[in-house]
């Protein structure tokens, strides 16, 4: 399988036969797999797959051992026995929680996801606490939404097999298929039980968008860094009006790809450094492009659903005295997976290191708290801060 994806940083639903003990609800896009792979997508990503271990380096703790996990898996295929099973289950015995293992199919959809598109029903959900898939966000135009499917709608049955208490990844399994197919979901709203047959189709999300407030400011929104999505950041802040703010709202975005992250900081940074990362005991830098905007009032907008590549970017930002950040604590993933490609075609995504700021601050656990404290009105005080920063009327 050539052209694995590396340095995955973003959350994963719960690990198959492992509990993740984390006061967070894994929300996933159902309609569109798990999300954007985080990942270095060059020859650094090429290098820190085939990286060793620097002299005297040990393993991180809560990490599972590529080779026991290889090994596990060639064993089970030799007695034809599921190899992706036997992998999770050293996976899930490492103690390694971002660690998971998917199939041929999963990991090609979430490919597909890089640039953006998938083919589904159009629904995100999470896992509530009794083990039942609650619908949290609705694709707007598809159809999910045109069969009249809501937030909070629990998701029961998939084409009849009942999907309580299923993990994520396996839900988004069952809603996967070609384009115009039809799926059968079982749902219930309020206690009261139904069922709609959706079609699948192609999908798209619009991973930037802009809007202008008054006293010259700029909202950049940025959902998820799927590929492109550091240079239509850079277009906006070269659109937005001379001598105006912007702000960089970051909330609710899960992750995505490693290098459109830095991408995107680049927009504001005239080159430098983005972060450092660890593989192994090797440690790699990240850098800025020359040629941002460093002159215009920044303001980066988080909150608790801020994960990953978005936290990369604001610590970067913070760091640097580039931004103000404004919101709430962000989710603190900040370690380093790499794939590994099994005997039977399936793919163990396990942590090898993590990530730090330019300041040299882990993100992972830890998060990143803004310097502006901010709840529901976060976006008015993020403009308040901006004026203060010489923006506006």
């Amino acid at each position: 399988m050539p052209g694995l994806p590396a340095l995955c940083l973003r959350p994963r639903g719960p690990r198959r036969g492992a509990a993740l003990t984390l006061t967070f609800v894994a929300v996933v896009a159902v309609g569109a797999g798990s999300g954007c792979w985080d990942r270095a997508d060059s020859a650094e990503a090429a290098s820190a797959r085939t990286a060793h271990p620097a002299p005297g380096a040990t393993r991180t703790a809560g990490t599972a051992d590529r080779e026991a996990v290889a090994r596990a898996a060639a064993e089970a295929v030799a007695e034809g026995k599921s190899g992706k099973k036997a992998a999770q289950e050293v996976v899930s015995r490492s103690g390694d929680r971002w660690g998971t293992v998917y199939d041929r199919g999963e990991y090609a959809a979430f490919a597909e996801d890089l640039d953006g598109h998938w083919t589904g029903v159009g629904v995100w959900a999470a896992r509530s606490g009794d083990g039942a898939i609650a619908i949290d966000k609705v694709q707007p135009g598809g159809p999910a939404e045109r069969a009249g499917l809501r937030e909070g709608d629990r998701l029961l049955g998939v084409d009849g097999q009942p999907v309580t208490g299923m993990a994520v990844a396996d839900v988004v399994a069952l809603l996967r298929g070609a384009a115009g197919t039809p799926v059968r979901l079982d749902l219930s709203r309020d206690g009261a039980g139904r069922t709609e047959t959706v079609l699948r189709q192609q999908l798209r999300t619009e991973a930037v968008t802009v809007r202008q407030l008054a006293g010259e400011v700029t909202v950049i929104k940025v959902s998820s860094f799927t590929r492109g999505t550091g240079e239509r950041v850079r277009a906006a802040v070269r659109a937005a009006p001379a001598g105006g703010g912007v702000l960089l709202d970051l909330r609710g975005n899960r992750g995505g790809l490693v290098d459109e992250a830095v991408a995107a900081a680049s927009a504001f940074l005239d080159g430098g450094l983005v972060a450092t990362y660890d593989v192994r005991g090797e440690q790699r830098v990240l850098n800025a492009e020359p040629g941002g905007d460093t002159g215009r009032p920044l303001v980066a907008l988080v909150d608790g659903g801020t994960m990953s590549a978005a936290e990369l970017v604001t610590g970067a930002l913070q760091d640097r005295g580039r931004a103000v950040a404004v919101g709430s604590r962000t989710f603190g993933k900040g370690s380093v997976q790499m794939p590994t490609e099994l005997p039977d075609g399936s793919v163990a995504e396990l942590t090898v290191g993590t990530y730090r700021t330019p300041a040299g601050r882990s993100l992972d656990g830890a998060g990143i708290t803004p310097d502006v404290a901010a709840g529901e009105r976060a976006e008015e005080r993020a403009v308040t801060v901006l004026g203060g920063l010489g923006v506006g009327p």
